[in-house]
Parts: structure tokens; C-alpha cells; sequence
């Protein structure tokens, strides 16, 4: 079997025990996982373009789960100990330092960011890339999370985040911040868009 083939053959079978764990995971804890399946390729790459894999400070992964976005930001060219990926469940944990040697994980709270960073990177960070499930959660939470995740950034910088909703997952109003919007990423189950806010 040529060399490219047999790579191909390991990421498929990658993705596909990927796609158990994730379902597993939504099974067991249905509200606290972002999507019931990985983010698709499309939609991670489109989340990864808003990055400037060429700033300096650290990138932020709010729920990466198995790692689909984190591939799309390495791909983009974002170097591997740039990224610091927070994430709640601790056999996904296991699984992204094993993937990712040179990134930092960090298992706690995402929603919690004051409390995990403290005044480590204030003001230092290029981006934060956000898959966790927002609109699940109250309005009062999701403006807490964009306002500790712009305690961290640089001005101007993004926090970017993906939605299946066709609304906004922070009101434009409510958060005052400039926003922009993909266009309706089909090619993801469900289809999802990306939105970005950036402050400054």
C-alpha cells in the first residue's frame, strides 16, 4: 500500500473512533458537549482562518474535545506550543496530549477562565477559539465567558466561536464588540456557522 494511502487509511480510522468517543460522551453527558460528533473538516477550517498563525501569544482552545479544530489551527500553520487547549472531560485530555506533545492542556472549566488563568497571559493572548456549547447556556454566562476571554486577548484580537443557531450565540447588542459571521457552513452536521467578536 503506497505510503499516502496508508496515512489516509489511519486518519479515517482515527476519525471514526473519534466520532465513538464523542458520541459516548454526548450520551453520558449531553449538555455539557458542544456537538453530538466532532466538528467536520469545513467547519474547522473555517474557524482555524480567523487566526493569524503568524501573531505572537498564545492561542486558546475552549472544548476541544478530540482535537478536530486543533488539527485545523496546526494545519493553518499555528505552532503546536502556541496552543493551550482547556478542556472538562479528562479522557480527552489524555487523548490531546498524547496527540498534541508540544500544546498545554489543561483539564477544568472553560466557562471559568478567571479562575483557571488568573492574570497568566492577560492581555497576551492572539485568540480564543471557543467549541463549547453556548446557547445551552444562560445569557448571564455566555457575557461572562466573552468578558473573561477579553481579559486575556490582545486588542483587537478574536474570540471565535461556532453555532448551529441561526441567531448570534452572543446578542451583537449585549456584547459590544465588533462582530462578524461566516457564511452557513452546509458541509457540517448540523450545519453550523462561525461567529467572531473582537474588542478594541
Amino acid at each position: 500500500m503506497p505510503f499516502q494511502s496508508a496515512v489516509g487509511t489511519a486518519r479515517k480510522g482515527l476519525r471514526i473512533d473519534d466520532d465513538v468517543r464523542f458520541i459516548r460522551s454526548w450520551i453520558e453527558k449531553p449538555l455539557a458537549m458542544g456537538a453530538v460528533m466532532p466538528s467536520s473538516k469545513p467547519l474547522a477550517r473555517a474557524m482555524a482562518s480567523f487566526v493569524d498563525p503568524d501573531a505572537q501569544g498564545k492561542v486558546i482552545e475552549l472544548g476541544p474535545g478530540t482535537g478536530a479544530i486543533t488539527e485545523a489551527l496546526v494545519e493553518h500553520g499555528v505552532d503546536e506550543s502556541r496552543l493551550v487547549l482547556v478542556e472538562f472531560n479528562s479522557n480527552f485530555c489524555r487523548l490531546l496530549r498524547a496527540r498534541y506533545p508540544a500544546a498545554t492542556v489543561i483539564q477544568g472549566d472553560a466557562y471559568r477562565l478567571r479562575r483557571l488563568f488568573g492574570e497568566i497571559h492577560r492581555g497576551e493572548v492572539s485568540a480564543v477559539v471557543s467549541g463549547l456549547p453556548l446557547v445551552t447556556k444562560p445569557l448571564r454566562t455566555r457575557l461572562r465567558l466573552i468578558s473573561e476571554a477579553f481579559g486575556l486577548l490582545q486588542p483587537g484580537a478574536p474570540f471565535i466561536q461556532f453555532t448551529y443557531s441561526v441567531v448570534p450565540p452572543i446578542p451583537r447588542a449585549l456584547a459590544r464588540v465588533r462582530v462578524e459571521a461566516s457564511e452557513r457552513i452546509w458541509l457540517n452536521l448540523p450545519p453550523a456557522r462561525v461567529w467572531v467578536y473582537r474588542r478594541g
